[in-house]
């Protein structure tokens, strides 16, 4: 008899400025298990006068089930 676990897949998207500080970032999350989803996106906030980053990722977690208590930069 299999037994069931319980998992679930975490989503998040990244933003900010176009600096080292947001690869950092990404950089962080896929040392920590975090995967690319799709492509970066890019956007010029005219106000600042800067680009802007986002950059979804995702990841699997095991032996966990979802609730929206979860703190997806904790995983």
């Amino acid at each position: 008899m299999s037994k069931n676990k319980k998992r679930f897949t975490a989503y998040r998207y990244l933003t900010g400025p176009d600096d080292a500080a947001f690869c950092h970032r990404v950089t962080e999350a896929l040392s920590r298990g975090w995967t690319l989803y799709g492509s970066p996106t890019l956007t010029f906030d005219t106000t600042a006068g800067r680009v802007i980053c986002g950059q979804a990722l995702t990841k699997e977690v095991e032996d966990a089930e979802y609730s929206a208590d979860v703190k997806l930069a904790d995983l």
